[in-house]
């Protein structure tokens, strides 16, 4: 999607403000516009979380940030768009005429994407001069972490439009899911509406409080459905016989009265028991501060999940490939001078990295470096094609000096240098600083480049010994560092 570079955002509330947030983490120019007075103070405590939240999930990857703008008017928030997103409240009048007033004001090839929940688009499309560019892309909450997006086109929404969409969205590390034929609500809000639906009756007839109700998800089913889901899960629960046999042992259950899947009228009573329990549920903690938990568990599963490679683990782990191969692109880069050491990492001191002394626990040093590591191998040429014609580098020795603290909140960088190398070596003297000046530690490593495939070592090649070589010849006037070669410290008797 080299051509999308600008993004034009209507309605900037919860899910406007997480778009805006995950466009402007990958690297695109935002402009939002929102009548709202505080939207400038409220997105940037949305941006602020996001990027705490984006540098948990993916540390050491953070591309450049494009530029956000809080726009006066919704013509100067979209006339320059490439791609333009709005996020309006479910009503559909109020949808279809400012969706009219996008068409107006935009560009006439930008693409046009509404993040309605249920509404259905050949309604929405319906007043737009050029309805062929309008698609509906209904994310979830948080936006900038949760990786699904439905996309549904309207009668007369041009395939290739569509496409364009699914190709930014998986861009920017998400996982869109085509619905198949439009229906109000789609698939996912369908499903969540018929248990929002459940809940409100077992609250009416106080069967259960919000607490309870969220407690027999999250700490049941739930944990299934984040990597599972549901018809997965049902055929596992069948045994060896599948699915079948699950139909035909719990297929009766569904002629007894277990669910009530028209909702409870909304009295006062019920509304209020329902704010009142909620109420004691958060238990006076903050919004801002309960999004951040949120984040942080979804962080948790969702690296989790990346280590399987299952699930949204999948498409996290396809969004990280993908952001390594554009970070090599430019992300390490020499001194102003052009002969200085690399700098390879950039990061913040996040709370889980703090250990029971108050400060940086000791293996997240090693992961600064082993970031610092991978980014060198990018900026010489080992990429996925690399790896997979069978070459690679693996660090055999290394050797730390913890030398200051780092704490939370600490911005941290790492500067590399080529210290030596031959045609099957590459000799690194990494340095992690704490705000661009004191050093923090140092590492020392020594990489073997190899043939994987006969798991023995094996001499660069091609582009990857040029580049090599001209790294090396550009640190070659740098002073040695003193820590080179030296090994711990022990008195010898």
């Amino acid at each position: 999607m080299s051509d999308i570079a600008n993004i034009g955002i209507v309605g900037c509330g919860v899910i406007g403000a997480g778009w805006a947030a995950r466009f402007v983490l990958n690297g695109y120019d935002v402009a939002v516009f929102d009548p709202d007075p505080e939207v400038a103070r409220k997105i940037g405590e949305v941006l602020a979380n996001a990027r705490l939240a984006q540098g948990k999930l993916l540390p050491g990857l953070a591309l450049p940030e494009g530029r956000l703008t809080v726009a006066p008017s919704l013509a100067e928030a979209v006339g320059n768009a490439d791609f333009v997103v709005e996020n309006l409240p479910e009503v559909e009048a109020l949808k279809i005429r400012v969706l009219a007033e996008i068409d107006a004001a935009a560009r006439p090839e930008a693409v046009i994407a509404s993040s309605t929940s249920g509404l259905l688009p050949s309604r929405l499309q319906s007043g737009m001069a050029h309805p062929e560019r309008f698609i509906v892309g209904h994310p979830f909450n948080p936006v900038y972490l949760l990786p699904l997006v439905e996309l549904c086109p309207g009668d007369k929404t041009a395939p290739a439009n569509l496409d364009t969409a699914e190709a930014l969205y998986r861009r920017i590390g998400m996982r869109p899911l085509r619905v198949r034929h439009e229906i109000d609500g789609f698939i996912a809000d369908r499903l969540l509406e018929a248990l929002w639906r459940e809940a409100l009756w077992l609250v009416n007839d106080g069967v259960a409080t919000t607490a309870e109700i969220d407690d027999a998800i999250r700490f049941g089913a739930g944990l299934r459905w984040s990597f599972m889901g549901t018809f997965l899960t049902y055929r596992i629960a069948g045994g060896e016989a599948g699915m079948r046999h699950f139909l035909a042992q719990f297929g009766p259950a569904l002629k007894l009265p277990w669910t009530k899947l028209e909702a409870p009228e909304l009295t006062e009573d019920l509304v209020d028991t329902v704010s009142a329990q909620s109420d004691e549920q958060a238990a006076g903690v903050s919004i801002r501060a309960l999004e951040r938990k949120r984040d942080d568990c979804l962080v948790a599963v969702m690296s989790g999940l990346m280590g399987e490679d299952y699930g949204a683990g999948s498409v996290l782990k396809e969004y990280r490939q993908s952001l390594f191969e554009r970070a090599g692109r430019g992300a390490p880069r020499l001194s102003e001078a052009g002969s200085g050491p690399l700098a390879t990492y950039a990061a913040q001191v996040p709370a889980e990295w703090i250990d029971y002394n108050g400060h940086m626990t000791e293996h997240r040093y090693l992961q600064c470096f082993g970031e610092a590591t991978d980014a060198l191998l990018r900026h010489i040429g080992v990429d996925a094609g690399y790896l997979a014609a069978g070459r690679s580098f693996y660090t055999v020795e290394t050797h730390l000096r913890h030398l200051g603290q780092g704490r939370v909140g600490d911005s941290l960088t790492v500067e590399t240098q080529v210290v030596d190398t031959d045609a099957k070596r590459l000799h690194l003297f990494h340095s992690l600083r704490k705000d661009g000046d004191a050093v923090l530690a140092t590492a020392e490593q020594m990489l073997l480049h190899v043939d994987t495939r006969a798991e023995r070592t094996a001499a660069m090649e091609g582009d990857v010994l040029d580049a090599v070589r001209r790294l090396a010849d550009a640190h070659a006037a740098l002073p040695r560092p003193d820590a080179a070669g030296r090994a711990v410290g022990i008195r010898k008797s």
